[in-house]
């Protein structure tokens, strides 16, 4: 479904999203069986994530914290008082018959985010609430033409921060940032690990349009089953094309608020139910739970104790250590390897030369092994000692990169590896004279070409030098004695 670009332009695009991010907590919120992902069905659960009769919640400690962290990470006011409601509806995967949330009185409110167009996002709240569990669909793809339907109650029970946003986004692109962007801050706090494709981080996108100018916000449409940040970005497209040719339509063609389903395989957006209202899940506090008082000190203690978050990490990178844009926002964006790299520069001050075998070679290394720095042997003091001897120029480039995977596989101390396998930059011109003649003397169809002016060949009488001198030979003294010998 698409619409020509002068239609598109006369429409403005207003999103918001509603993220559950999963806690990363060893239990669930309110009984202790094991929060885990992965296990086999139905071996995490309790009599009380299970609704049964007499069973009572007890609220995870753990996961208020957390919920704290999040919200002061996001700017947000933390409630003095804050308490839990019963959500009421029925479906296969919720046992209780309801679902404990936060209505009015969620844990953190009043917050923003702030895109890299200068765009502020608010965030109108950040409440906590107990997952569902999950169906699995069997014999087809999704629940449409399945022959029958599983149910897996691991997840129910499980620890929620949902963070909604006020609708304040104006393009797909802008949703796609501020869901990265607070999956990078959950992973920097350590409070998820912020991975869509298993379902700890889940996105719903409330999309309308208007025309371009009006204040007057038009009728909704929640999308959900967006499981990456490329079909999020795809189903808030195709759903305003949607959108935009029922408006055009005219009479007897409008928009309704309903809850759509994203399907991958078709690329399109499927009408699922209309869009309940507040007063439909019937809200009122939960009788089995107390109002919770969060203690100022509490929070104080918390704030005090944040770890440095994404946007400050890159303002440092790019700001003291002068890293270039794309060097820095890949260090951010890859929490291990911005860690990484803050760890070998306490030991070298070439940090753009840190930088570049982290983002290059090493990188390179460890996607090709499918493995990650922390399986690797390589350790950041290596990497800072491999940084320094090859700004120093007492390695040449060709047996740094040499050296890297054996540091990577084995480990061990760079400039021991250096002695002990004489691979020490040579850079003594009468040491490299007698390997240059001889490269030349080798190739003498290349020397008359280079003479006849074919200077590029430079390169490769180089090349030449640093296999004869198995990587050993400074490049650039090599290429001065090359133009000598030959002029």
């Amino acid at each position: 479904m698409a619409t020509t670009q002068p239609v598109q332009a006369k429409y403005e695009t207003v999103i918001g999203l509603e993220v559950h991010v999963q806690l990363k907590t060893s239990s669930k919120l309110f009984d202790p069986s094991p929060n885990a992902f992965g296990d086999e069905p139905n071996v995490n659960i309790s009599p009380i994530c299970l609704g049964l009769p007499g069973a009572l919640p007890v609220l995870n400690e753990k996961a208020i914290e957390y919920a704290v962290r999040l919200g002061l990470a996001l700017n947000c006011k933390i409630a003095e008082v804050t308490k839990f409601d019963r959500k009421q509806y029925f479906y296969p995967d919720l046992p209780k018959g309801y679902q404990i949330s936060q209505y009015d009185c969620p844990i953190c409110f009043d917050g923003e985010l702030v895109l890299s167009n200068g765009r502020k996002v608010r965030v109108e709240r950040a409440h906590l609430e107990e997952d569902a569990g999950k169906l699995v669909h069997a014999g087809a793809d999704g629940l449409a033409d399945s022959e029958y339907s599983l149910v897996d109650l691991n997840r129910a029970g499980a620890p929620l921060v949902e963070v909604v946003s006020a609708p304040d986004m104006r393009s797909s692109e802008e949703a796609r940032e501020y869901m990265h962007q607070l999956r990078n801050i959950v992973r920097y706090l350590g409070v998820c690990d912020g991975n869509l494709e298993e379902g700890s981080m889940r996105c719903d996108a409330n999309v309308s349009i208007r025309p371009v100018g009006s204040d007057k916000l038009g009728t909704k449409v929640e999308i959900k089953n967006m499981n990456s940040f490329t079909a999020l970005q795809k189903a808030i497209e195709t759903e305003v094309s949607r959108q935009i040719e029922l408006t055009e339509a005219g009479e007897g063609q409008k928009i309704v608020q309903e809850t759509r389903l994203w399907n991958e395989a078709s690329g399109d957006t499927r009408s699922m139910r209309s869009k309940e209202e507040a007063h439909d899940y019937r809200y009122f506090p939960d009788p089995d739970l107390r109002p919770l008082k969060i203690d100022r000190a509490f929070v104080a203690e918390i704030k005090n104790t944040l770890p440095e978050l994404p946007e400050k990490r890159f303002e440092r990178l790019t700001a003291k250590l002068a890293l270039p844009h794309d060097d820095a926002l890949m260090l951010v964006d890859n929490k291990e390897l911005g860690d990484w790299f803050d760890a070998a520069c306490k030991h070298t001050s070439h940090h753009k030369g840190v930088s570049n075998w982290l983002i290059g070679d090493i990188t390179a290394w460890l996607k090709h092994h499918n493995t990650d720095l922390a399986q690797a042997k390589l350790t950041p003091d290596a990497l800072a000692e491999l940084t320094e001897l090859f700004e120093t120029k007492a390695i040449s480039s060709a047996v740094a990169k040499k050296l890297i995977p054996e540091l990577l596989e084995k480990g061990g101390s760079p400039k021991q590896l250096v002695e002990q396998q004489g691979l020490a930059q040579v850079s003594d011109e009468g040491a490299l004279k007698a390997i240059v003649e001889k490269v030349l003397a080798e190739n003498p169809k290349e020397v008359a070409a280079y003479k006849g002016g074919n200077t590029q060949l430079v390169g490769f009488f180089v090349g030449q030098v640093m296999k004869e001198s198995k990587g050993s030979a400074n490049p650039q003294v090599v290429s001065k004695l090359i133009q000598e010998l030959l002029s």
